[in-house]
């Protein structure tokens, strides 16, 4: 597993940890104190080494007390519980290479000329139902397929919803 970035270490060490071992790590001293004192929903994605998609498990606002707890539970997730993928074996983790994306708290999309699938997270919602697609997405260049696929996550098929953007702050 590939990463630089403190946030990228911290996954990879909770996601090595995980599969290798089924040991669920609490976040030490060694972590910035930003991962402690800021909340904040966060996405975890995993890739392969030839760029497809290996896994990716986020929650759209904070449900943990700390970005430490958030990003750790996501990459467990991300590694073993993404209904896309099996988990993760102990013999892909040298070929995995893991992003963590910090997302801004959303705010309603009251145009879509508000949008921009390169700078721009969305979260589509009808009811209990939502879907969201994290911005900057290789192949996805338009407004239009970007609101296409987070619709279809979210399970809706007609054009009475809402959105909701976000930005992210990516760490490779």
């Amino acid at each position: 597993m590939r990463g630089e970035h403190p946030f990228v270490r911290w996954a990879i060490e909770v996601i090595e940890n995980y599969v290798r071992y089924r040991r669920i790590i609490e976040p030490h001293n060694q972590l910035p104190k930003e991962l402690f004192e800021r909340r904040a929903g966060a996405f975890v994605t995993l890739h392969k080494l030839d760029g497809s998609l290996r896994g990716c498990i986020g929650t759209f606002e904070p449900v943990r007390e700390n970005l430490a707890l958030e990003i750790r539970d996501n990459a467990i997730a991300a590694a073993t519980r993404d209904p896309r993928f099996p988990p993760v074996s102990p013999d892909e983790l040298d070929d995995i290479v893991v992003n963590v994306d910090v997302l801004s708290p959303y705010e309603p999309v009251r145009s879509i000329d508000e949008l921009d699938p390169k700078k721009y997270g969305i979260i589509v919602q009808k009811g209990w139902r939502r879907g969201l697609l994290l911005p900057d997405i290789e192949g996805v260049d338009t407004v239009e397929e970007q609101i296409r696929i987070a619709k279809l996550k979210a399970g809706i098929f007609d054009d009475n919803f809402e959105i909701f953007r976000f930005t992210v702050e990516r760490y490779r």
